[in-house]
């Protein structure tokens, strides 16, 4: 096990490094590099156990939830032989039907990947989620929440209604065919459904998937490393990037994929028009990568002329049957 004075020493080289080169373009570590700097000595020097494992449905790997706010009631995004529409749906709030934004940011991927994780550990639809939102937030690994206008507490309320008022709609290709499953990943949620503010929301206690959703993710679900993903947990795109090389790369045989920039903006970011629309992705593109890769040791994926390419790595955690 790699001891916390060893984990520190790791800090304090990286920030030793950067000192030698004291500049603007060098400032100190953040926190969140921080987090992936012991993140990453832990995985090189620590191999996963169960409670490490964790998953995401095949096809959100590959097509994931927008990054940022959606204007609209909708969302498309394609991958190859994969696609994701996303469409705002309404919650009752005992007096009308409320509009519900379409969801969006790390928050809601964390979310996915814990209940996917319960889900497909226990086998089981339905999920604890702990007796209130503070403690199913620390959960996902926040443990200072406040209930300022910005902070966690008010952003994982938008999102985790705007997740459960979702449809979400998946399509693939599959043995020469192609496949829709239509439906809401979470059939049953009634949280914050009050409209009294002196009134404590009502945490439901637990969350039940869709049968439709819970059948095709036990068939389709992705094995993470715990770990890595909490790590992540402050970009979207670092997520995102992560759970794509964990379903991608351990399944390309033979020789190295090479994929061009505008190859790798159709997937993630067809958010990103106009003539620079390669370069500015690439900016934002590359450090996310480098965040995935400092947690996914074995990733064999380098930087080429025109874009990034891919050789065959042993997935970040074994999978097995469930």
């Amino acid at each position: 096990m790699i001891q916390k004075k060893t984990l520190d020493q790791a800090i304090g080289q990286k920030e030793a490094e950067q000192a030698e080169t004291n500049s603007p373009a060098t400032p100190p570590l953040t926190r969140n590099q921080k987090r992936l700097v012991k993140t990453a000595a832990e995985i090189a020097g620590e191999r996963p156990d169960d409670d490490d494992r964790a998953y995401m449905h095949s096809i959100m790997c590959q097509v994931g939830l927008p990054r940022s706010k959606v204007e609209g009631n909708s969302f498309e995004r394609y991958s190859g032989g994969a696609a994701l529409l996303v469409e705002a749906g309404k919650l009752w709030d005992g007096k009308q039907f409320v509009q519900q934004p379409i969801p969006y940011g790390a928050m809601p991927r964390l979310m996915l990947a814990w209940m996917n994780t319960y889900a497909v550990r226990f086998n089981s639809p339905e999920i604890p989620v702990g007796d209130s939102a503070s403690e199913f937030l620390r959960m996902l690994g926040h443990k200072n929440i406040n209930g300022g206008r910005n902070g966690v507490y008010t952003t994982f309320r938008k999102q985790v209604q705007a997740l459960s008022a979702c449809r979400m709609t998946l399509g693939f290709n599959a043995n020469g065919r192609a496949h829709t499953y239509e439906g809401k990943p979470i059939k049953h949620f009634e949280a914050w459904l009050n409209t009294e503010e002196k009134q404590r929301p009502f945490w439901p206690g637990s969350v039940t998937f869709s049968q439709d959703y819970y059948l095709t993710l036990k068939d389709h679900a992705v094995p993470l490393d715990l770990r890595a993903f909490m790590a992540l947990k402050s970009s979207a795109l670092a997520l995102d990037v992560y759970t794509w090389l964990a379903q991608r790369l351990h399944r390309i045989q033979g020789r190295p994929i090479v994929l061009h920039w505008a190859n790798l903006r159709d997937q993630f970011a067809q958010e990103y028009q106009g003539k620079d629309a390669d370069k500015d992705f690439k900016k934002k593109f590359l450090p996310a990568l480098r965040a995935a890769l400092s947690v996914y040791p074995e990733a064999k994926v380098k930087q080429v002329t025109g874009g990034i390419m891919l050789m065959p790595s042993p997935p970040p955690i074994p999978y097995k049957g469930f």
